[in-house]
């Protein structure tokens, strides 16, 4: 089966990681149909906008989409191209698989934390306003249908993936109403999923458990704040945002992309560490149903490692292109 993909090749670095990791799973045997898509800053000029609409276009009729990091421009009037696409596609679940990586030296060595965090309300649904001159507010929305739909794509991923427990993380015993109705709302889902353990905790506490004993974690599932921060100490446990690869998954749509920005200062260098945005190539084939090419890819990735045959970054000497070249070696070698 020939599978049809968008591919956001991104800005900065992005064109330079995307051909590796295009190049890397075209090695693999795997035939998929690339429909590459320009955004970003680049087409600013051209387009009048870093997200054109054909770009929604196509991830609307592919239904899966592959994205290098996309450069926000700071100080107009366009928001974020990420929010953009979350917003015009629903892409409710936000997935941050965490797992440390061979070779990679971190303070931990047996991290495996998925965070599953709510990506359309919260506070980071935009409500604001100047009271006066001296106080502003936000409106914090917290509503049954998107933490309904949040926590069984949670315990769903749990269930599909060999995953034992699922964690969910509010302030209920301060905000009462807004994550008490998250909390109580996952009680109920947690219902129709008895064979998952199913754990609460405070975020404040989890924090200083993550630093403690990381490995006592498994799914965590978080309302959007909490897991926007949640997500990067999550990251920053096994190596960093360099290495941390994500999802954005909707209905009907799914876009998978590396969590890192599109480090301008080192574009055109050979210099761009690709691991993120192949893992997130990596979820993104299984989420397709090609389960075997991702562990193919996952362990040639890991077999470069092993050897530190990788980027500098990692503590290697290879260049982007050399890396993936490794890659795909190991990929003959299997």
């Amino acid at each position: 089966m020939m599978h049809s993909i968008t591919l956001i090749n991104g800005d900065g670095i992005g064109p330079e990681i995307s051909e590796a990791v295009v190049n890397i799973i075209e090695a693999s045997g795997l035939k998929i149909n690339w429909d590459l898509q320009t955004a970003g800053e680049a087409v600013i000029e051209k387009e009048g906008t870093p997200l054109p609409s054909r770009v929604i276009d196509s991830i609307r009729k592919n239904r899966v989409a592959l994205k290098a990091p996309v450069t926000t421009p700071i100080g107009k009037g366009f928001r974020s191209v990420n929010v953009q696409l979350r917003k015009e596609l629903d892409l409710y679940a936000n997935l941050r698989p965490c797992k440390n990586l061979p070779s990679v030296k971190t303070r931990f060595d047996n991290v495996d934390i998925v965070v599953v965090r709510e990506n359309t309300e919260d506070l980071y649904a935009g409500i604001e306003r100047q009271v006066d001159a001296d106080t502003a507010e936000s409106i914090k929305i917290i509503t049954r249908k998107a933490t309904e739909r949040i926590c069984r794509f949670a315990f769903d991923y749990a269930l599909k993936n060999g995953r034992s427990e699922v964690c969910v993380v509010t302030k209920a015993n301060i905000m009462k109403v807004s994550d008490g109705l998250f909390l109580n709302t996952y009680r109920e889902i947690a219902k129709e999923f008895p064979q998952i353990k199913q754990r609460e905790i405070l975020v404040d506490n989890l924090c200083m458990q993550l630093v403690q004993k990381p490995e006592q974690f498994d799914v965590l599932v978080l309302p959007n704040l909490y897991g926007d921060i949640v997500s990067d100490l999550c990251a920053g446990l096994i190596g960093g945002l360099g290495i941390a690869q994500g999802a954005n998954i909707g209905e009907h749509c799914a876009v998978f992309e590396p969590v890192h920005g599109s480090a301008p200062d080192i574009k055109g260098q050979n210099k761009a560490n690709p691991t993120a945005l192949l893992l997130s190539a990596v979820e993104m084939l299984k989420y397709i149903g090609e389960q075997a090419y991702a562990v193919k890819i996952e362990n040639a990735l890991f077999a470069a490692l092993k050897s530190g045959k990788c980027t500098v970054d990692l503590g290697g000497t290879l260049g982007t292109k050399e890396f993936a070249d490794e890659i795909i070696k190991n990929l003959h070698q299997a």
